[in-house]
Order: structure tokens, then C-alpha cells, then sequence
């Protein structure tokens, strides 16, 4: 006989995702994103082919463990399961990702948007120049 009974405890525990308290883990599952294609259906998370990212409406749920769901055992009708072919640590660092799109994690861990899609160049992508040397003396 086992201790276990239908209904008994009352609602489950919240999945604590460790990925979602750290900017690198979050960045890592941008880069992830993007690596896995998953902009090919999720157009950046703006949605297209597949829903929309972020947004306030979750078919499936916002919760870690719904969206790990998601990614790992994949949804009918277009999801596909990554089941063994994406490890555990950079399905979570995924899930804190999608989390960050829809203004989920807090602001210190979120990722910013790519330099690409700034109004100007980052300091990161100015090329070097070396500053030119003058005899007058400044005014």
C-alpha cells in the first residue's frame, strides 16, 4: 500500500526555475533562442506561426514548470518535443528567457535588446579610434 491519496496535500509547490535569478542564465537562453531557432516560429516573441511570447495570454500557463513543459514534451498542433536534444540546464535557462520576454523576471535579471535593434550603436560595437593630437592649446 502506498501513502499517496488523490486530493490529499491541497495544490502542488510552485517550480522555483534557478535559472530565473541570474542574468547570465538569462542571457544564455537568449542566445539559446536564437541558436534553437525558435525565432522561426515565434518571430522574436511577437509571435507568427507559433503564439506570441509576450503578451498576457498563456495558452498553456506562465508558471517554470509550464513552460519547461512546453519546450520539453512540445503542444499539438505546431510544438514540437525537445525532448533529448536539449539538456536540462539550457532548457531552464529557455524557460527564464521566454519569462523575460513577457516582463516575468525581475529587471536586474532580464536581458536588454540586442544592439542590433537600437536607435544607436553601442559602445561594445563603436570601432577603436585613436584620438588626434594637437599643438594648440585648449581654449
Amino acid at each position: 500500500m502506498s501513502d499517496i491519496r488523490p486530493g490529499v496535500g491541497g495544490l502542488p509547490m510552485p517550480v522555483q526555475n534557478p535559472a530565473d535569478q541570474h542574468a547570465f542564465d538569462a542571457n544564455e537562453g537568449k542566445r539559446l533562442y536564437s541558436q534553437y531557432n525558435c525565432s522561426g516560429c515565434h518571430f522574436n516573441g511577437g509571435g507568427g506561426i507559433g503564439p506570441p511570447l509576450m503578451d498576457a495570454k498563456w495558452i498553456y500557463g506562465d508558471r517554470p514548470e509550464n513552460i519547461y513543459s512546453t519546450i520539453v514534451e512540445g503542444r499539438p498542433n505546431g510544438m514540437p518535443s525537445f525532448r533529448q536534444k536539449i539538456p536540462d540546464n539550457q532548457v531552464q535557462q529557455l524557460v527564464a528567457y521566454v519569462r523575460a520576454m513577457s516582463g516575468q523576471l525581475r529587471k536586474d535579471v532580464a536581458p536588454t535588446r540586442n544592439d542590433t535593434m537600437n536607435a544607436r550603436r553601442s559602445e561594445q560595437r563603436t570601432e577603436r579610434k585613436t584620438p588626434l593630437q594637437t599643438t594648440e592649446p585648449p581654449q
